[in-house]
């Protein structure tokens, strides 16, 4: 094939990093811009139309560039001279799709003036850039881990402004997007997938240029930790000293942001040498388990914060978006119960469902792996599993499962296209549309959930029908 659609697919895709970066100057997430704007008053304010149309073209032939090279790029380090390419636009740009940065910020200069960043919200300092945060946000605790919260204080004591503090959170965000790339292809490797075709699927999409890079999110850390961790364990399984490194890796995203503990009971699995039985699982798990609690608790106590972090994940509840399908299911009820007079509130009861079943899949998973092999697949589908049943879906949390998916999966269809779906989610200022789309967005993920449980029953059913003997 020749070279010239790889490099158009590359220049079509820094257009659109260009054009993003342009809608970021005229109206990302500024921290003087509107802190509740809808897409009508977007629309109606400055540059407007210009703003919309650039992050809309933009946000297009990133996505296509990506897509149209899932299956064909030429070589690892095409891949990572492309992405390079496309993430400088977004290094000098202001932060697009979302205001968390600013969070960042204020949770720093909370745990710098010696407030406990879970007990209190960053309104009780006060912030000295309160006013860049939305007001949802103001008084409620941290959900990051404590190592996180380290990492903040030091951004904040070593800057002492917004803007060098943004800088340097990207600054760290930029070493999560290097450390994937490193860890990446010795994943792949292990299992069976092209390293070439893993970089691209994982660091390419348009997810890690906004949300990762520009958005300065901490989620590239954590992402890249996790995948640190099970490359190493990948690498020397069996083998005590890499194991209990891999896990300490694994503990260390965890003290980012906790829910990469989902893929430490995979990792436990993956360590083993020989026959899966609870000996060698005792004896080559254990040292990844023991590795991953030793680092979180190392850091819990460093930090002298507890385990509070625990407690501000609950804040995620906060937001009702149609994009957690728990979430939308609970929507879907009330709109169904309201024309008959009946204005009940089912999101308590449709989330605790979907935590529940969350549960049940994850131990599924666990179970599957441990009879059929590939943990590091399994593991991909625990953290797709966790996203998709979870209060609440950010664009950027699809970044958790595709990173272990690009490097474990041999069908990619179905995880692009999610990938693609999400990239349109969030304006450039971090106006989420599910917000302004609950009908008929909430009843027809609804649908889909009952599509996919369906298939899902119907698959398992044909699965245990006998194999017809002549």
């Amino acid at each position: 094939m020749s070279d010239v659609p790889h490099h158009l697919s590359r220049w079509i895709g820094l257009a659109g990093s260009v054009l993003l970066a342009v809608a970021a100057f005229l109206g990302g997430a500024l921290p003087d811009g509107e802190l509740r704007p809808t897409p009508v008053s977007i629309w109606q304010g400055p540059n407007g139309p210009l703003i919309i149309g650039l992050w809309l073209v933009g946000t297009a032939l990133l996505a296509w560039a990506w897509w149209s090279l899932r299956d064909r790029v030429p070589s690892s380090r095409w891949v990572l001279v492309t992405v390079a390419l496309w993430l400088l636009p977004m290094l000098v740009a202001p932060p697009l799709g979302s205001r968390d940065v600013y969070a960042y910020a204020c949770q720093g200069a909370s745990f710098s003036g010696g407030i406990n960043p879970y007990e209190q919200g960053v309104s009780a300092l006060p912030c000295p850039w309160l006013d860049t945060i939305s007001y949802i946000w103001r008084d409620t605790p941290a959900p990051y881990g404590p190592l996180f919260v380290l990492l903040a204080g030091a951004v904040v004591e070593a800057t002492g402004s917004l803007l060098a503090a943004v800088a340097l959170f990207r600054v760290l965000a930029v070493a999560g997007v290097a450390l994937i790339a490193w860890a990446l292809p010795v994943l792949a490797r292990r299992c069976g997938v092209p390293p070439r075709r893993a970089l691209w699927l994982a660091l390419a999409s348009p997810l890690v240029p906004v949300h990762l890079v520009s958005g300065a999110h901490n989620d590239a850390l954590m992402i890249g930790l996790l995948v640190a961790g099970l490359a190493v364990v990948a690498a020397r399984p069996g083998r005590p000293g890499p194991l209990l490194a891999g896990g300490a890796l694994l503990g260390l995203a965890a003290a980012v942001k906790v829910t990469a503990l989902v893929v430490m009971p995979f990792a436990a699995l993956a360590a083993i040498v020989g026959a899966y039985r609870i000996r060698t699982l005792v004896r080559d798990g254990g040292w990844v388990v023991g590795g991953s609690l030793a680092a979180l608790a190392a850091v819990t106590v460093a930090s002298g914060l507890g385990l509070g972090f625990i407690s501000g994940l609950e804040q995620g509840g906060l937001v009702v978006a149609w994009t957690s399908p728990p979430t939308a299911v609970g929507q879907t009820v009330g709109y169904l119960l309201a024309p008959f007079g009946v204005h009940v509130d089912a999101l308590p009861v449709t989330r605790a469902i979907g935590m529940v079943v969350l549960i049940a899949v994850l131990i599924w998973l666990w179970f599957r792996s441990l009879h059929r092999g590939e943990p590091f697949w399994h593991a991909g589908l625990a953290l797709t599993a966790t996203v998709a049943l979870s209060p609440l879906f950010h664009p950027w949390y699809w970044l958790w499962p595709l990173a272990v998916l690009a490097a474990t999966a041999h069908r990619t269809l179905w995880f692009s296209i999610v990938t693609v779906v999400s990239s349109f989610l969030v304006l450039a200022d971090g106006t989420g549309l599910a917000r302004y789309s609950k009908m008929p967005g909430a009843p027809l993920m609804t649908l889909f959930v009952i599509g996919l449980v369906v298939w899902l029953v119907r698959s398992a059913r044909k699965g245990r029908q006998p194999v017809p003997v002549d």
